[in-house]
């Protein structure tokens, strides 16, 4: 993480160490543009008390009005220019692409959807996914923000084009 991500991430868990306690690990992501692109923010996972992750932030950069797919992905490798060395979706138990109502990839988040400034911010919690211990831990993950809707049905990935940022999870 270079220094104006590491300042970012600070930034990020002081002024949400004040929203509330959390009720268990917290881990955060600072998003970098891929080569091309100026999409950046900020995300907190926090585990909850019923077993899910309560995931919010704020990343800009995006289309006005638009919606992009959003996936934890294998690797906390940000390094090449392209996002693609994070890999494909996290997939700790083999399931198929999709959306959250059925079987999915732990990495399978809700879309993101911008306003017409281009920023989406967003909370909502994800089954799945843990941060701590075990096999769906997120943190070491890598974060990738999508260029398209994701379609939740293409497999393995849901058709949701190129990467715009990417970030690696760290224990916050």
């Amino acid at each position: 993480m270079n220094r104006r991500n590491y300042l970012l991430a600070a930034a990020l868990v002081a002024a949400l160490a004040g929203c509330a306690t959390p009720a268990g690990p917290v881990a955060i992501a600072v998003l970098s543009p891929t080569t091309g692109n100026n999409t950046s923010g900020m995300v907190r996972f926090a585990q909850q008390p019923n077993g899910r992750v309560l995931v919010s932030g704020e990343i800009s950069g995006l289309k006005s009005y638009g919606e992009h797919g959003f996936h934890v992905h294998e690797k906390g490798d940000c390094s090449s220019g392209d996002g693609n060395s994070a890999g494909g979706h996290f997939n700790p138990n083999g399931q198929p692409h999709g959306h959250e109502s059925g079987p999915h990839h732990a990495g399978d988040l809700q879309s993101l959807r911008a306003d017409a400034s281009g920023v989406a911010r967003f909370s909502f919690e994800s089954s799945g996914i843990s941060v701590g211990p075990g096999v769906a831990d997120v943190v070491g993950r890598g974060l990738i923000v999508h260029r398209d809707p994701d379609d939740y049905t293409t497999q393995p990935t849901g058709n949701s084009g190129p990467r715009l940022a990417c970030a690696v999870i760290v224990r916050g």
